[in-house]
């Protein structure tokens, strides 16, 4: 039996929760049918570790910013910078930037600049923005649809738990939102009625591991594997089987990440 392939889009596999279990973690996953992850650099004097896991385990990618609630605490990222780690080879994406006014509200000034520090990266490379936004729609809305009309750029919104008005301004700029574990939460109703109405050809799944583990596993530890349950809840969602659901969101991944693409493609 051939079990649809689906790729985790979100993910932290350099937090101590899987010190010591990458081997292991990985091949979860696979047996699950999620055979790549993008591991997420939150911290650029982490990037050297976050890197060393894409080279160590083949699906594995990886990509790297300033959280933003990391910007108050560390020298702001160049864009330079970005542009020179986006060279490697396994590296697929900006991210995660974003604002977080939840915990963050008193660097939102420094969030915001940080945040158009990555968008140029993104937009000079080429390669997917991938963006936090937390109880900031609007500035969010704001600065990503006024950097998109200073030059074009493409744009994951990671872990989608906002409003409509913000789901639909990302969309009309042609960026992507993705599904996470709390879209199969029982009380998550009113977020999967956002996720009902976005085009089938805008969705990628995620974990965000280790947090935010779906049904069966909510409070557990999450990890890259169970985005296969994120994912079945979700073709429900679209009124879809699991299998056609997991190609859609395997073609966007596809499209979105394309040097993860490309880099199956030549493996």
């Amino acid at each position: 039996m051939n079990i649809p392939q689906i790729t985790d889009s979100h993910c932290h596999l350099d937090f101590p929760d899987f010190d010591g279990e990458h081997g292991e973690v990985i091949a979860r996953a696979a047996a699950a049918g999620v055979t790549r992850m993008v591991t997420i650099c939150t911290k650029l004097q982490n990037e050297p570790a976050v890197r060393a896991l894409a080279e160590a385990h083949d699906p594995v990618f990886y990509a790297a910013a300033s959280h933003p609630m990391s910007v108050a605490s560390e020298p702001m990222a160049t864009t330079d910078q970005l542009i020179a780690l986006a060279r490697h080879p396994k590296f697929v994406g900006i991210g995660e930037t974003g604002l977080d006014y939840h915990y963050s509200a008193d660097s939102a000034e420094a969030q915001q600049e940080s945040l158009r520090i990555h968008i140029a990266a993104a937009r000079a490379t080429g390669l997917p923005l991938i963006i936090h936004a937390r109880d900031a729609d609007d500035d969010a809305a704001r600065i990503l649809s006024e950097e998109y009309r200073n030059g074009a750029y493409s744009c994951v919104m990671h872990c989608f738990t906002s409003s409509p008005e913000l789901a639909r301004a990302a969309l009309d700029l042609g960026f992507y939102l993705s599904m996470s574990g709390i879209t199969a939460f029982p009380k998550s109703q009113p977020l999967r009625d956002i996720f009902a109405a976005v085009p089938l050809d805008r969705i990628l799944v995620e974990t965000d591991s280790p947090y935010l583990a779906p049904p069966p596993h909510r409070g557990r530890r999450n990890e890259p594997a169970y985005t296969a349950d994120t994912a079945r809840r979700a073709a429900e969602t679209f009124g879809l089987d699991y299998a056609a659901f997991a190609a859609a969101t395997q073609a966007n991944f596809d499209r979105l990440f394309w040097k993860a693409a490309a880099w199956r493609a030549a493996a």
